[in-house]
This record gives structure tokens, C-alpha cells and sequence, in this order.
């Protein structure tokens, strides 16, 4: 039975030997060994052996980058204002031996010091810089802190300040100046516009007045060249009608009959209206008649002379409308009116044939409601 027995306390010494001789250490992970309460070795991820009973591991130290979120910390500004700002520093164990036996806790010794710089470089700033210039802040953590921590064996990779928190009643100030900001500037867009609006309304309002004053101006100079054209064409038509009568007449070559059975048939004429009540006939119409009916056997006012008359130039047919200037125009418009009217002031040409010549007498007709008789020649 003892021969059992103490072989079963070997395998257990044995055991227990093997276990504080071997030690495993986890991926990146570095152990610190210490003989006799004096650091020995660090050993290094993976299998490692070790003295037992003599040999003892005692830190096992994290190389990873670790990350690290701070509580808000009030700090104050350079304009007396307290803020809240919270931080996240992201560092790493370089050095084993140094985060051990160099500084006893290293995360809260990254904590107190990340305060106390936060605090210094806040101090230096007013409240908008500290708001706008969280990048300069960063900076500033990260070189004091990487400075300090040099000699704990500790590299600080980041430092990101996470908010800053103003107190309410600034808040609350914030938002009244920056919604003042935002009418403000709604305002002055408003009024840019309006601006904008009147200035292309009074450029249209420019545009058409201009446009209709030129339409007006270009109307009233075609209603004038119409007016000149239409003046002219009439007074070459009146010209024509003129020589063309006077033409007529010459070409009939009329004696005293005709002339008296023409001025017969212009009684009744005279007689005619509604406000003529009392007719005078006058003195000349006996011998008007006595003319008429002395000639009547010679068929008194058809020439007998079938010679060739020699006729007034009448112009061209058409009317010619000169384009040159209104000047030119109304020149030859007086000028072809002066021609018809010179050519019918002209005496009339005696007739060839042995036709009685009637003495003519002219003698001032009876009134007629205001109205002058004719005259008999």
C-alpha cells in the first residue's frame, strides 16, 4: 500500500514540476519573469520554459494598441467658461520592463496627465477658438503626452477629443446669435433678390419703352410717306382731270348755243334742296333762249370743221411718283397744279366754221337763298 502511495505523490511532484517549468505565453502578449523577486527575462509569445519554483511570471503585459475613453472633465477657458470635454487616447506598450516597473499604473498615470494638459492648452483659448480648433488641441495632447510617456514604455498613437460641452446658458446664447445669423442672412437674400428683381424689371420696363418708341416713331414716318404719296397722286390726278376737261373742251370747240342749252339744263339744278322756297329767274334767260332757238336749224355746237385739232400734251397716263425726297415731291405737285391751272385760264380757241358768233352780256344773276346764279357768255 505505501509503495502506492508515494509513487502517486511522485507523479504529482512531477506534475507540478512540469506545470512551473513550462509556461505558454498568448500571441501578442509579452510575460515578465522574475527569480527571487528580481526581474530575470521577458519572454516571448509562444512556449517558454522556466526555472521551476525558482522562476516566476510575474506580469503578463498586453502589446496591443488599447484604447482608452476619459470621463468628461470640466475645464476653463480663457474668457471664464467652464466646458466639459471628453477624450479617447489610443496607445501602445512598447516596452515591457518600463510600463512594469516604471510606472504603477500606467492607464490611470495617461488619464491624470491627458487632464492636466487638456486644462493648460484650453486655458490658452477663448471659447470660439477652443469650439473650432479641436485639431490644434490634439495636437498639442499628442506631443506632451508621447513626450511623457516615452519613458514608461508607452507610445501614444491618437488623441481625439470626443465633444465639448458648453454650459446651457451658452447654449443657449449660441443658438439665439446663430438663428439672429441665419435671418440675417435670409434678409440680405431677400433683399438681394428684390434688388435683382427691380433692376431686371426696370431693364425690361427700359427695353420695351425703347422698342415701342422706335415702333411709334417708324409708324408715324410710314403714315407720313403714305400721306406724301396719296398727296402727290392726287394732285397728279386732280392735274390730269384738269387737262383732260380742258382738253375736252377744245377739242368740242362749243359756240354760245351750247353754252346757253348747258346753262337751260343747270336751272332746274339750282332750283333743287329743301330750304330753296322762292326761285328768281334771271334777266338772261330770254335771251339765252332766243340764242337757242335762232341756231337750233344749224345744229348749233357740233363743230363743222372736220380738221385736225392740235392737242394739249396731257403727260404720262400714269402718275409718276418721285422717291427721291418730300421736298422733290411737293414741288412737282405744285408744279403739275400751276400747269393745269395756267392751261385752263387760257381763252378758248375760235371756232373755223361759219357759225353766228352771240354777243354775250353778262349781267349779275338774282340771288338764290345766299347762293350766286350762273352766268351766261
Amino acid at each position: 500500500m505505501l509503495p502506492y502511495v508515494l509513487l502517486g505523490l511522485v507523479l504529482v511532484f512531477v506534475i507540478v514540476v512540469l506545470m512551473k517549468t513550462v509556461r505558454i505565453v498568448p500571441q501578442a502578449r509579452a510575460g515578465v519573469v522574475e527569480r527571487f523577486g528580481k526581474y530575470k527575462q521577458t519572454l516571448p509569445a509562444g512556449l517558454n520554459v522556466v526555472v521551476p519554483f525558482i522562476d516566476r511570471v510575474r506580469y503578463l503585459i498586453d502589446l496591443r494598441e488599447q484604447v482608452v475613453s476619459f470621463p468628461p472633465q470640466p475645464v476653463i477657458t480663457e474668457d471664464n467658461l467652464v466646458v466639459s470635454i471628453d477624450t479617447v487616447i489610443y496607445f501602445q506598450v512598447t516596452d515591457p520592463v518600463a510600463a512594469t516597473y516604471e510606472i504603477a499604473n500606467y492607464i490611470q498615470a495617461v488619464e491624470q496627465l491627458t487632464m492636466t494638459t487638456l486644462r493648460n492648452i484650453v486655458g490658452g483659448m477663448d471659447l470660439e477658438d477652443t469650439l473650432t480648433s479641436r485639431e490644434e488641441i490634439n495636437g498639442g495632447l499628442r506631443g506632451v503626452l508621447d513626450e511623457a510617456t516615452g519613458k514608461w514604455g508607452i507610445r501614444v498613437n491618437r488623441v481625439e477629443i470626443k465633444g465639448i460641452d458648453p454650459p446651457p446658458s451658452i447654449k443657449d446664447a449660441m443658438e439665439k446669435q446663430m438663428r439672429a445669423d441665419r435671418d440675417k442672412r435670409a434678409l440680405v437674400l431677400q433683399a438681394e433678390g428684390q434688388r435683382q428683381s427691380a433692376i431686371l424689371t426696370a431693364e425690361g420696363n427700359k427695353q420695351s419703352a425703347i422698342l415701342n418708341a422706335e415702333g411709334e416713331r417708324e409708324s408715324q414716318i410710314l403714315r407720313a410717306q403714305a400721306d406724301r404719296e396719296a398727296a402727290i397722286l392726287r394732285a397728279q390726278g386732280e392735274g390730269q382731270a384738269i387737262q383732260t376737261v380742258f382738253q375736252a373742251i377744245h377739242d368740242g370747240r362749243p359756240d354760245q348755243s351750247l353754252l346757253a342749252y348747258q346753262y337751260l339744263q343747270m336751272m332746274p339744278k339750282i332750283a333743287e334742296g329743301d330750304a330753296n322756297k322762292l326761285w328768281i329767274v334771271p334777266s338772261e334767260i330770254g335771251k339765252a333762249l332766243e340764242g337757242l332757238g335762232s341756231t337750233m336749224s344749224e345744229l348749233t355746237g357740233i363743230p363743222q370743221d372736220a380738221s385736225p385739232v392740235k392737242r394739249v400734251d396731257m403727260g404720262p397716263s400714269e402718275p409718276q411718283l418721285p422717291r427721291s425726297s418730300a421736298e422733290s415731291a411737293h414741288a412737282a405737285a405744285a408744279d403739275a397744279i400751276a400747269e393745269a391751272k395756267g392751261l385752263a385760264q387760257q381763252p378758248p380757241v375760235a371756232p373755223t366754221s361759219g357759225a353766228p358768233e352771240a354777243t354775250s352780256s353778262q349781267a349779275p344773276a338774282d340771288p338764290v337763298d345766299g347762293d350766286e346764279g350762273p352766268r351766261l357768255q
